[in-house]
């Protein structure tokens, strides 16, 4: 009976799989293999075990992290001066340098024998958000050797020569790294690369030496123009058969100390009028013997997929940590900014306009907060998730442009106006760095997160791929014969869980216990994972390989799984706090607003299906109702606002390691007006009850001779009015590069 299974049903399935799937080349190949799918996968299963995600435990510090953050990195904050940083010096000082050296800060990822931090995941991204809320050029700095790097390289594929040679050095900072990748002609085409290596023997050193001759120019290389050992990926060729047979040996990863012969450092380029290095540089002809190669002559052909296998962790770090440090600056400042600033009379944050904006800042806070210790909490423990840093690091930078944006229309001039006491302009300029670096957002969000989640995440499309492609045809039709069974009952278990759900607006879906109300939120989520697994199979099946260029179509499927990841993080969150009521109109607005987004995205594939009757069927099937859950209410909007406005444990919570200034900082003259016209807030309303509205010195012996108030009272509000007349001040200069004032 399988015999004749195989011979008239999985045979010619098999010809019609190799006809309708993705082609799959072999950079893409080694970009799948590399790191491992976790939440993701059970987010495409249709029927998430939400237990996993619960129990995997809150992200934690050792004393010495915590002591760490406590001492050097809040120390760090108090020495850097970022106006002085990014537009008079327009560098970092020699004195932040031997600072960074000195307490190892380039090491927080090596180990402790070999000179480094040897810090958890967690501590790295933590050391890095509270930086980047006082520096991004600086958090920059420190986040570029932590993450995609010699450092992280050598640690997984170094040789055990490498590693005592460069990695003492690089924990302590006599060696400076770097990494070359992007090239012009390639971008982020890594298989379009034409830097390149030729396998030769050279006189190095005054003897035959197996090396390779390479030539390269290489952009955008941040660190590049300080870096005293540049990693290099190139292509190596063969074609005098040194090696073997093979003449294209493929991508390779070499470790190169810049002051090699042939190496040429370029000036620096200005990113977005970033302080911190970047820039190109060029090899014409340079001789690199063979176990300058991280991990030596057997890691020949292998450096795409080792970098593939750092960006899985690095990239779910960096530029996430910097996102949620801006977000939470955002938060923190924005919301006291619109409390002390007023207008007609009442604080600009009573106004409706302004209140949705101050939702959208705290919702995104919230949010990001969440993902970012349920990621690195997921790398403490080993993981590697490849698709979900792809989701962080598009969505993180995303969130932060959306928050920015928010927070400088609620400043306006305040924030638009460059000087010392502007805490927002600077993160607003480097907003489009971190969106374009460590992968286009673009491309991540349009052919990377869906693209490759649909693929790695399904239970057996992958091994089916793998079937098609077998070239024993005989051992393919085997294999794929004993996936169509488990294959086809998944499909009939989804379609029947998404229909269900669907009909009735996931009213029957199951929760986890011990979630209290929180239980309708978990509902929804295995909805709308029930649906997106169904829509996923439908698409598969009758697009095949043209889903692959339906770039806006997996562009959407792609959003609908970011928010799904991330509305999980909320919720794991919520309940690793111990379901705080006053934490619930975060939670809320999260959550109403990610199914909102679900429900447009998935309302626009369906529409926008190349093959429409399908389009129309997925949506009869899955959401016949159309919209069934409305966005956030303007009564959920306001109390996330008032969140952010009011002094209390959610906002401390919310804003936690965001760097609050030194004294006389901008920052810290907006917290002193907030934190003084919240004590003085009964006193205000007495005034303004007796016709006075304005708030200045004046208007408080106005109000003091008119009976409303008396000394004592008048007192305090004078010092919360000063306060606050300093908090709304922007500074202006006597020339371009002049002499600064405050007025």
């Amino acid at each position: 009976m399988s015999s004749l299974r195989q011979k008239w049903v999985t045979a010619p399935l098999l010809n019609w799989i190799k006809k309708v799937l993705p082609p799959i080349s072999d950079t893409e190949r080694e970009a799948m293999e590399a790191g491992e799918v976790w939440w993701d996968a059970e987010l495409l299963s249709g029927k998430p075990d939400w237990d996993q995600l619960l129990k995997m435990g809150q992200p934690e510090l050792t004393e010495e992290e915590q002591a760490f953050i406590d001492g050097p990195v809040e120390e760090l904050c108090k020495m850097v001066d970022d106006w002085k940083v990014s537009y008079e010096d327009h560098d970092i000082s020699p004195e932040i340098w031997d600072f960074l050296k000195k307490h190892r800060f380039f090491g927080i990822i090596i180990p402790e024998e070999f000179g480094g931090l040897g810090f958890s995941p967690t501590a790295h991204a933590q050391i890095v958000t509270k930086i980047s809320t006082r520096s991004t050029s600086v958090g920059v700095t420190v986040m570029v050797p932590n993450s995609l790097g010699p450092g992280e390289l050598l640690m997984a594929h170094g040789t055990d020569e490498q590693k005592r040679h460069y990695l003492p050095r690089l924990a302590d900072g006599r060696d400076i790294p770097c990494f070359g990748l992007t090239s012009p002609e390639a971008g982020s085409d890594a298989a379009a690369m034409v830097d390149n290596g030729v396998v030769c023997y050279e006189t190095y050193k005054g003897e035959k030496t197996l090396g390779m001759r390479v030539n390269w120019h290489k952009r955008y290389i941040t660190l590049g123009p300080v870096s005293t050992v540049l990693g290099l990926a190139f292509k190596l060729y063969d074609p005098d058969h040194i090696l073997g047979d093979e003449e294209e040996l493929g991508i390779t990863v070499a470790l190169v100390p810049t002051d090699t012969e042939g190496v040429t450092i370029g000036q620096r380029h200005l990113p977005a009028m970033q302080a911190f290095m970047n820039g190109p540089n060029w090899g014409k002809d340079v001789f690199i013997p063979m176990d300058w190669i991280i991990g030596g002559q057997e890691n020949i052909g292998h450096g795409w997929h080792m970098l593939m296998s750092a960006l899985a962790a690095g990239r779910g770090i960096s530029l996430p940590s910097l996102s949620t440090g801006g977000a939470k600056l955002a938060a923190r400042t924005t919301g006291a900014y619109a409390y002390v600033r007023e207008q007609f009379g009442i604080s600009i944050g009573k106004f409706e306009g302004v209140q949705r904006r101050l939702a959208e800042i705290a919702g995104i806070a919230y949010v990001l907060d969440s993902a970012h210790k349920t990621t690195t909490r997921a790398l403490d423990q080993g993981r590697k998730p490849a698709v979900i840093s792809a989701i962080m690091k598009a969505h993180a930078t995303f969130g932060l442009r959306q928050s920015i944006n928010d927070a400088m229309d609620i400043h306006a001039g305040k924030a638009i106006i460059d000087g010392p006491s502007n805490y927002l302009g600077n993160v607003y300029r480097a907003v489009p760095v971190a969106i374009t670096v460590e992968g286009a957002n673009i491309l991540t969000r349009s052919l990377m997160i869906f693209g490759q989640g649909a693929i790695r995440c399904h239970p057996y499309l992958l091994q089916e791929m793998e079937a098609a492609t077998n070239p024993d045809h005989d051992a393919g039709v085997k294999e794929l014969d004993a996936l169509l069974p488990k294959h086809f009952m998944f499909q009939l278990k989804t379609f029947a869980r998404a229909v269900f759900h669907g009909w009735t607006g996931g009213l029957f879906a199951s929760s986890p216990k011990g979630v209290g109300d929180a239980a309708k939120y978990y509902r929804q989520m295995n909805r709308y994972s029930a649906v997106l697994t169904l829509v996923t199979e439908i698409s598969l099946l009758s697009l095949g390989g043209e889903l692959k260029r339906k770039e806006m179509i997996s562009a959407r499927l792609g959003d609908v799984l970011s928010d799904l990841y991330l509305m999980s993080c909320a919720l794991k969150r919520f309940n690793d706090d111990g379901s705080p009521d006053s934490d619930r109109p975060l939670l809320e607005f999260a959550m109403r607003s990610g199914f909102h987004n679900i429900e447009v995205s998935l309302i626009e594939v369906f529409h926008n299906f190349p093959i429409r009757f399908i389009g129309q069927l997925m949506q009869f099937l899955t959401m016949p109702w159309g919209h069934s859950i409305r966005d956030a209410s303007d009564r959920q909007a306001k109390a996330c606002a008032d969140l952010i406005m009011v002094p209390s444990e959610t906002r401390e919570r919310l804003t936690e390691g965001v760097f609050l200034g030194n004294p006389g900082d901008g920052i810290d003259i907006v917290e002193q007006a907030f934190e003084l016209s919240h004590a003085t807030a009964d006193i205000r309303e007495k005034m303004k009850k007796g016709g006075v509205r304005a708030l200045s010195v004046k208007s408080v012996e106005e109000a003091l001779s008119k009976g409303l108030i008396n000394e004592e009272e008048a007192t305090e509000m004078k010092l919360t009015a000063e306060a606050v007349d300093k908090a709304i001040q922007v500074d202006h200069f006597d020339s371009l590069g002049g002499q600064k004032t405050t007025g």
